[in-house]
Formats: structure tokens, C-alpha cells, sequence
């Protein structure tokens, strides 16, 4: 069992790995444990979008960046309602806010939403170590008095069933459906909204951001938003022009098992169909191919993806853990994006339909905007459609 600082007499927060290593350090946030699968994440702002993006669920986030906190918290930056990451990992304890968006200090934040966090700990270490052993499964526990039960944290780490096979997708998603119309925000007035008649889409919420929602808002779509275990008949009822697959965490395969015959369902309407991260896995799922655990997946904002049609390379945001293996897609479906990090897939169409998807975020949030262009070939493609 291997034991990293701080001292144990003055830690208020301990990570145990499930392989036995030991981080102590100081707790922030709230008081309490929490299992899950520990990630690192390289961005350099977006702490308060990282945590509260739907897709971290089931994840402790390492944060490589080692200034968290300093723009503080504010509610116009959450992309879910509550904090869905399990907890966080920072270099540094959070420092007090300083940006005039600041409506509370992340600690304070934190607490109230009942997420964990530890500081102090060398995540330069730890991301080496994420990096060459693989994502491990984690027990996170903050006590002011520093009383830890060190092998019972390690024992509930290897004793958690982790993310393989697990859908997620229906704990994050919405609860009934909801129209979308808020847009992007912009100096000096902030969030817009969306008047007038525009394209008619339905969202599938896997665990949608809401900065995506806004993006197809700001590229002139009438958002419909309904649950991730909606059906053909449910999407179809609503008389879509185009159909989104949000993105999600979990494992693919297992939302699958009822994500797959709906979207096979929507593709017989040949309406045009977008997929981002998680609903990228899906439609390359529903067209027949495989996807496969990564070694410790990609999550950044400075994640370098190559176009393959044009030879552009976008610096985009990502979040998976999961992957769609290119070795199996099919007669028909065609590679569009690959990672210029690992080489891995990044993106798909269907050779003759109006139909893509990407693994990356364009909506930048946080992020570069590289990408954005996507949501308005989306929108291209149901007007398009509408004119034909």
C-alpha cells in the first residue's frame, strides 16, 4: 500500500485507489465519501461546467490545472441543475473568486450540492498514473477530524462494479419532455432566446448539456426535449424536421438496449440526425458497429481532431471513456473525424443520408469553438430537406 502527503495527523481528506495507493490531503466541499471511477481532466477553465456536465456522472475529476476556484460560481455556468461529477481532485485548495460573475466561492458551492473535493494531492502523479494503469475505481472521503477507515475506503473502491455495463443515461436524463429556447450567451446581454418559428427537432436527452440545447437554439432550431428512453412513435409524434442524440455517460452498449431500435426507427424516416459524444456511440451503434472501453479515456478542452474530407484540424473539448471502434463500422458509414492524440474515431456519416455524429463537443462549453460549424450543417441539412 503506497502513501502520499500530506501527513496523515493533518489530512481532512483521503483518495484511495483501489489498488491500495493512498492520497491524503485537504478536504473542501461537503463532509462524507463517495465511490467512482477517477478521470483526469487537462482544461484550463470550466471547472463549475466540468462537475455539472450530465457525462461525468459515475467520475471523480482530477483537475491537471492547478488554479480551481479563482472565478468563483454562478448559476448561469451550470450545464445540469446539480453537480452530476462525484467529486473533485485539485492540486491546490480552491482560492478565494475573483471575476465579477462570481456569485459564491466554489467551496461554498460545493457544500450546498453535496459533492466532495480534496487538495493538496500531486495530480501530476496521479494522471501519470490514470494514464499508464487505466481509469481506477476510487473512494473519495472528506472528515474535519481526519479519521479514516483506510481499508474499509480501499475495499468499497474494488468492490464498486464500475462503469462497464452500466446505462447511466436514465438517472441524468429529464423526467418528461420540455421545450428548449434560451441561446447562446453573448456580451453585454447574456443568454438571448429564440423567437418566431424555426426548425422542429427533437433533442433525445442522454444527459444533455445545456449549452448544446443553447447552440441548436442560436442555429435557428425549435427544440423539443424528450427522455432518453423515448420511442420512434414518441419522436416522430412531435413531426420532427431533424432529431439530436445528446450526449451521456455510462456505457453505450448498455443504453443501448433501448437507445438502438428507436434511432433505427427515426433513420427508416431519413430525417436528418445529429449525435454528439454518447449519442455519437449510439448511432454508430444502431448502424451496426462495436464500441469499446478506453484506457483512460479523453477529457480536455485541447483535444486536437482532424477532419478527414478537409485535412482541418479543430482543438476541440472532450469528454468520453468510452469509444467507437472505426474497425467496425460498416458498408455505407464513413469515417469523418479521427484524433490526432491516439488516432481513434471522432466522428461518422452515413454515406447517402443526411445523418452525423461527432465524439467531441462543439458546443464549447468549456472549450474552443472550432466545431460550432456543426450545428449549423445540422441546421443546413433540415432546410435542405424542407426545400427538396
Amino acid at each position: 500500500m503506497t502513501i502520499t502527503p500530506a501527513a496523515q495527523g493533518k489530512a481532512t481528506a483521503c483518495l484511495a485507489l483501489a489498488d491500495g495507493t493512498i492520497f491524503y490531503g485537504q478536504g473542501f466541499g461537503a463532509t462524507g465519501e463517495t465511490v467512482a471511477e477517477l478521470v483526469f481532466n487537462t482544461a484550463m477553465t470550466g471547472y463549475q461546467e466540468i462537475m455539472t456536465d450530465p457525462s461525468y456522472a459515475g467520475q471523480v475529476v482530477t483537475f491537471t490545472f492547478p488554479h480551481i476556484g479563482n472565478t468563483g460560481a454562478n448559476p448561469e455556468d451550470d450545464e445540469a441543475a446539480d453537480p452530476v461529477a462525484a467529486g473533485m481532485v485539485v492540486k491546490w485548495d480552491p482560492t478565494e473568486s475573483s471575476n465579477w460573475r462570481a456569485a459564491e466561492r466554489l467551496t461554498d458551492w460545493l457544500v450546498k450540492r453535496g459533492r466532495v473535493g480534496i487538495g493538496g494531492v500531486d495530480t501530476r502523479r496521479l494522471t501519470r498514473a490514470i494514464r499508464q494503469q487505466g481509469a481506477p475505481h476510487v473512494t473519495l472521503a472528506h472528515d474535519p477530524d481526519g479519521n479514516f477507515d483506510v481499508a474499509g475506503l480501499v475495499a468499497r473502491a474494488r468492490a464498486w462494479s464500475g462503469l462497464v455495463g452500466l446505462d447511466l443515461a436514465k438517472e441524468v436524463t429529464c423526467a418528461q419532455s420540455y421545450r428548449w429556447e434560451e441561446t447562446r450567451w453573448a456580451w453585454p446581454t447574456g443568454y438571448g432566446r429564440r423567437e418566431g418559428a424555426g426548425l422542429r427537432v427533437v433533442a433525445i436527452d442522454y444527459g444533455a448539456k445545456r449549452n448544446i440545447l443553447r447552440c441548436l437554439a442560436s442555429a435557428g432550431c425549435e427544440v423539443t426535449v424528450l427522455p432518453a428512453t423515448a420511442t420512434a412513435e414518441d419522436i416522430l409524434a412531435h413531426d420532427p424536421e431533424g432529431v439530436f442524440l445528446s450526449n451521456g455517460p455510462g456505457d453505450p452498449a448498455a443504453t443501448g438496449v433501448y437507445a438502438v431500435p428507436m434511432i433505427q426507427g427515426v433513420l427508416e424516416r431519413q430525417l436528418p440526425v445529429f449525435g454528439i459524444c454518447l449519442g455519437h456511440q449510439m448511432l454508430a451503434l444502431a448502424l451496426g458497429a462495436k464500441t469499446i472501453k478506453m484506457n483512460h479515456g479523453h477529457h480536455g478542452a485541447n483535444h486536437p481532431v482532424k477532419e478527414l474530407a478537409t485535412g482541418k484540424v479543430e482543438i476541440t473539448s472532450m469528454n468520453h471513456g468510452f469509444a467507437v471502434d472505426s474497425q467496425t463500422l460498416p458498408e455505407g458509414v464513413v469515417e469523418t473525424h479521427v484524433s490526432l492524440f491516439d488516432g481513434s474515431n471522432c466522428g461518422i456519416r452515413i454515406a447517402d443520408q443526411p445523418v452525423f455524429s461527432v465524439q467531441h463537443h462543439p458546443e464549447a462549453s468549456p472549450g474552443p469553438q472550432d466545431s460550432y460549424y456543426l450545428f449549423e450543417r445540422f441546421a443546413d441539412a433540415m432546410r435542405d430537406r424542407r426545400v427538396a
